[in-house]
């Protein structure tokens, strides 16, 4: 009987990539808890000097990590190369984060000593993240929880293993142990035994809400083992008066459609003032119309590449099929442009007058519009959301966008902005269904380590000053002159 095996699929071919066995989940999570010791024990200037030393592996090898991202998620190799810049980027800044967010501090006090503050790692952490950026968002958890001075089990996405696998190698010949970073390969039964192993102290989780409501479920009764979850969103951008609207398009299309629509910032509703309706939609479906689709390595550089696999594909096919035979209108149908394999034009619906709008994240390149005419509306219509991740205001004046900023319920809030893309000098997360409030990014090494406060002095010194009986002490003597007189024993 042959070992279970997880296959890698190029999206843009149906070509196999890439194969490799199930690994051990008790193995691996032993092998780690037993390499925790000596890498915690490191210094800190260690530790980041070596994770500085993988950002010059992935220097090294950055033309075949984008090769491999893009063949194996099937984006434009621009675009993986882009990923592979970002992974760079993020290591400077997780330097820098660490020491801004977990800093040693004393506060000295002549009599009652020193206080001090200091962090130390949690143990063994589970890295766990999705297929749509197999390197950046895998290293924005894994070099903070390296520098605060955990080691990582990462389990990549079943549908980019290669990625995962590529990026570990980079940091074992940067001189991190292969025990310290080890690649878990498995699919979502592995993830769920990885995310509850007894022998793992956190898990760090990027993907859809439904696994990492699952993954929150797992841990209910484990109040010891923390969890930072980012669950993705049902992100609005609200389009107000403005004379730009070419501008405002290009930022619609570039939230609604990069990468396929399969980023979790990703526009899924788009929010018009009545009044500018027409010339909005129809500068967006112009643009929307004239975006290339194609595989990573065409010429011209296509804008999209396909969804990564053909069940992704046919569930937004049958999300734009429900929502058109409940009340939703075309602008621009969804259309498979490739026949069997999971290539989607972008797709543009008109969902004002459906009486339910569904609120799930649908994870493609499909952008749902709602028309109203009254400003508190459209704020109401964007926070119609289970999430809270990203949201977008495009127009208005300073006045409504300090209303917008005041009323949207998301953790990323633009103006004139897209909604996708995230700086690694910022905190990145979200509220409701789209994270359990510990963002990452720059604020990574807030849940990479836990702080400590201690109390010393170099020699013990104590009182107490109330509640205590009065100490037995012996009685005086009393000694008498000679010539004192007295009847009575024991007084002069």
């Amino acid at each position: 009987m042959s070992e279970p095996e997880i296959i890698s699929i190029e999206p843009a071919t149906g070509a196999e990539f890439w194969r490799g066995r199930i690994s051990d989940v008790g193995g691996v999570v032993e092998r780690a808890r037993r390499a925790w010791p000596a890498w915690a024990a490191q210094s800190v200037s260690v530790r980041m000097e070596l994770v500085r030393r993988f950002a010059n592996e992935v220097r090294k090898e950055s033309d075949s990590l984008a090769q491999t991202i893009a063949q194996e998620t099937g984006k434009p190799l621009w675009e993986a190369r882009a990923e592979v810049e970002a992974v760079i980027a993020r290591v400077e800044a997780a330097i820098r984060a660490f020491a801004e967010r977990t800093a040693q501090r004393k506060l000295d006090n002549a009599i009652q000593g020193t206080m001090a503050l200091r962090h130390k790692p949690h143990g063994v952490m589970a890295v766990i993240t999705p297929f749509n950026f197999p390197a950046q968002l895998p290293v924005s958890h894994i070099i903070p929880a390296l520098i605060a001075g955990n080691v990582v089990v990462f389990k990549p996405s079943e549908k980019a293993p290669a990625t995962g696998l590529l990026l570990a190698q980079c940091f074992h010949k940067a001189g991190v142990s292969a025990a310290v970073v080890q690649v878990l390969i498995g699919g979502p039964t592995e993830g769920m035994a990885l995310a509850a192993h007894d022998g793992i102290d956190g898990v760090l989780f990027t993907g859809s809400a439904h696994v990492g409501i699952a993954i929150n479920r797992k841990l209910a009764a484990r109040p010891d083992k923390i969890a930072a979850l980012e669950m993705g969103g049902n992100n609005p951008i609200i389009v107000w008066d403005t004379p730009k609207i070419a501008d405002a398009a290009v930022l619609i299309v570039q939230s609604a459609f990069s990468t396929s629509g399969q980023r979790c910032t990703a526009a899924r509703r788009l929010i018009v003032k009545d009044s500018m309706y027409d010339a909005v939609i129809a500068e967006v479906k112009n643009l929307a119309d004239r975006i290339l689709v194609g595989a990573p390595l065409d010429v011209p550089s296509p804008f999209m590449g396909p969804v990564i696999d053909n069940e992704a594909a046919d569930g937004l096919t049958e999300s734009f099929l429900y929502m058109l035979s409940n009340g939703g209108r075309a602008i621009k149908h969804l259309v498979r442009t490739k026949g069997d394999l999971p290539f989607l034009s972008p797709a543009i619906i008109d969902t004002t007058a459906m009486a339910e709008r569904p609120d799930v994240e649908l994870f493609g390149p499909i952008l749902q519009v709602v028309r109203v005419d009254d400003f508190d509306l459209a704020i109401a219509e964007a926070n119609n959301t289970r999430f809270g991740l990203a949201a977008a205001l495009i127009g208005g004046n300073p006045q409504e966008y300090n209303r917008f900023w005041a009323n949207i319920r998301a953790g990323t809030i633009n103006w004139n902005r897209p909604t996708i893309g995230s700086s690694p000098g910022a905190p990145f997360g979200g509220i409701g269904l789209s994270g359990n409030h510990r963002p990452s990014g720059f604020y990574a090494a807030d849940y990479s380590a836990y702080p400590v406060t201690s109390a010393e002095m170099e020699q013990p010194r104590a009182t107490i000053g109330a509640g205590f009986r009065e100490a037995n002490l012996r009685s005086p003597v009393v000694r008498c002159s000679p010539t004192s007189q007295t009847s009575s024993p024991g007084k002069c």
